[in-house]
C-alpha cells in the first residue's frame, strides 16, 4: 500500500474513531476497543488496515481498521477452549496464520476461509512467521528446530542451527531468508532454501525477539536483558545499539517502511520509537493497563507505523491505540 493510501485510511480511522486528545504526551490519541475482556495474542496488517485479535472467550476476531467492525471471526476449535497465542499476518495482509502450542491454520483474509491445517506431533510451537502471498510458513520449535514450510510444494525444511529451545523468527516478504534466535545466545540469520547460514549475531543472554525489515538490508535482534541491536546486513556489521535505560523484554518490533525508524514494545506497557541512523529515543508511551491489574500492566502484542509519524498498537488490554511523534 502506497504512503498516500495509508493516509487515506488514516483519516477514515481517525474520524470513526472517539478522539480523546491530551496535554499529557504518554496519552494515546484515540482508541478503540477490540476485547472488553482482554486478549491473549493480536497482530496488525502491515497496511493498518486489518488487526486481529485473540480471546479465551471469542476465539480470533479479525477487524476491519478502516470501519471499525469486526470482519471475520475464526477458530481452530470451539470458540470457548480457544488458545490461539500465536497470530501473523503476511506482508501484503492477504493472509493471517494462527497457532496455538500444536496446531496452525492458514486463513485468506478476501473470506475468511482455511486454506491449510498443521500440527506438531512432537514439539511446541513457540513463534511464527508467514510470506507475501501465503506461500512460506515458519514456525520456531520448543526442541531447538525451526520449520520452513513451502506450501506449493509440500516441501518441510528443518533449520538445525539453534542448539537451545527457539523464541522468535522473522521471514522476509519472499520467504527466501529467515531471522531466528533462542535460548542458545544467538540469532541466526539463514537461507530458507539450503538452511546455510548467513550471518550470526551473538548475545549475552537468550534471544527474544527478532525482525526484519521489508527490504532485507536491516535486521533487529534483542536479548532478554539489555542487549538490543540493529545490523546492516549488507555488510554484516552493527548499526546500532539501542538505548534502553532498564533492561526489557520485547513482545513486538518493526521498521518503518522507509528503514528511518524501528518501533518496539514490550511486556511492560512500553512503546518506544528509534531513530536508526543514530540509535536515540525518538519517542517513549505506555499503553493502557489492563482493566483492574495491580500494579498497572499490559503486555504490547504488535505496533505497526500507520504513517511516518503516528503508530497503533495492540496489546492484552484488549485495545487499539494510536499514538503520535515528531519525525
Amino acid at each position: 500500500m502506497t504512503l498516500t493510501h495509508r493516509m487515506k485510511y488514516l483519516g477514515i480511522f481517525l474520524s470513526l474513531w472517539l478522539v480523546a486528545c491530551s496535554e499529557v504526551q504518554n496519552k494515546a490519541v484515540s482508541s478503540a476497543e477490540h476485547a472488553s475482556h482482554g486478549t491473549v495474542a493480536a497482530a496488525i496488517s502491515t497496511s493498518a488496515e486489518l488487526a486481529a485479535v485473540s480471546s479465551l472467550t471469542s476465539g480470533v476476531v479479525v477487524w476491519d481498521l478502516t470501519t471499525q467492525t469486526a470482519k471475520y471471526r475464526l477458530s481452530q476449535q470451539n470458540p470457548t477452549e480457544n488458545f490461539i497465542s500465536y497470530l501473523a499476518f503476511s506482508p501484503d495482509g492477504q493472509h493471517l496464520l494462527t497457532a496455538d502450542d500444536k496446531n496452525l491454520s492458514l486463513w485468506q483474509m478476501r473470506d475468511g476461509k482455511n486454506i491449510g491445517f498443521w500440527s506438531l506431533p512432537t514439539s511446541i510451537v513457540r513463534d511464527i512467521a508467514v510470506s507475501q502471498g501465503g506461500t512460506q510458513l515458519l514456525i520456531a520449535q520448543s526442541d531447538s528446530k525451526v520449520q520452513h514450510i513451502t506450501l506449493k510444494t509440500g516441501r518441510r525444511l528443518e533449520f538445525l542451527g539453534h542448539s537451545e529451545k527457539v523464541n522468535t523468527v522473522a521471514l522476509s516478504p519472499n520467504g527466501r531468508y529467515a531471522l531466528t534466535g533462542g535460548n542458545d545466545l544467538k540469532a541466526y540469520l539463514w537461507d530458507t532454501q539450503t538452511a546455510q547460514i548467513l550471518q550470526t549475531f551473538v548475545h549475552p543472554t537468550r534471544v527474544t525477539k527478532v525482525a526484519l525489515d521489508q527490504k532485507g538490508t536491516l535486521a533487529f535482534t534483542a536479548d532478554s536483558q539489555k542487549q538490543a541491536s540493529i545490523w546492516d546486513l549488507t555488510t554484516g556489521k552493527l548499526k546500532q545499539k539501542l538505548e534502553l535505560g532498564r533492561g526489557r523484554v520485547f513482545t513486538t518490533a518493526r521498521f518503518s517502511d522507509d528503514g528511518r525508524y524501528l518501533v518496539a514494545g514490550s511486556a511492560s506497557r512500553r512503546v518506544t520509537v528509534w531513530d536508526v541512523n543514530t540509535g536515540k529515543v525518538v519517542k517513549d508511551w505506555q499503553v493502557s493497563a489492563f482493566p483492574g491489574s495491580k500494579p498497572p500492566s499490559a503486555v504490547v502484542y504488535d505496533a505497526v507505523f500507520m504513517a511516518p509519524d503516528r503508530i497503533l498498537t495492540e496489546s492484552s488490554s484488549g485495545l487499539a491505540e494510536l499514538w503520535e511523534f515528531e519525525p
